[in-house]
């Protein structure tokens, strides 16, 4: 038991340590926070734009130069495929300022590179499972849905098992 007794006494001094690294760190940041909330996520998503029908030729700089006038990119991330490494032709961008969002969407269905892009803001990621239901024609809730022959579940008494 002393063993045991010495290392929580040693897990606790170093959770004390961690608790006052990031007071510390929260003092400097000014923002009186440990960490970074939602907000500055949901911040970065209204900077994002999409850009699409773009040539397999288009680079990260062709890009940026083509959009330096709308404002500061922050970052460029063009998707490849993964198995020939060719780029699939979009991209998405993340400004700095929220501005410069709208000045990009204004290029929208101009020419780069011989082709008319698409620039739209970016969708939102939101998980599969939050999006609700279970999709189109699955049942209409209990009881719903094809029940093959001898009717349903409905009625009074015991419930019996109907596996079709």
């Amino acid at each position: 038991m002393d063993e045991d007794e010495r290392e929580i006494q040693e897990m606790q001094a170093r959770l004390l340590e961690i608790e006052a690294e990031a007071a510390k760190l929260a003092e400097e940041d000014g923002t009186g926070e440990e960490a970074p909330g939602e907000e500055a996520v949901d911040d970065a998503e209204d900077r994002q734009i999409y850009v699409g029908n773009l040539d397999e030729s288009v680079t990260p700089d062709t890009l940026n130069e083509f959009f330096k006038e709308c404002g500061t990119v922050n970052r460029i991330t063009i998707l490849c495929d993964k198995f020939t490494g060719k780029p699939k032709g979009f991209a998405y961008m993340e400004f700095e300022q929220k501005e410069a969002v709208e000045l990009a969407i204004g290029l929208n269905e101009t020419e780069m590179n011989g082709r008319q892009i698409k620039v739209t803001l970016k969708r939102k990621n939101v998980p599969r499972h939050m999006l609700g239901g279970r999709g189109r024609g699955r049942g209409r809730g209990r009881g719903g849905g094809y029940r093959g022959r001898g009717g349903g579940f409905r009625g009074r008494g015991r419930i019996r098992f109907n596996p079709y």
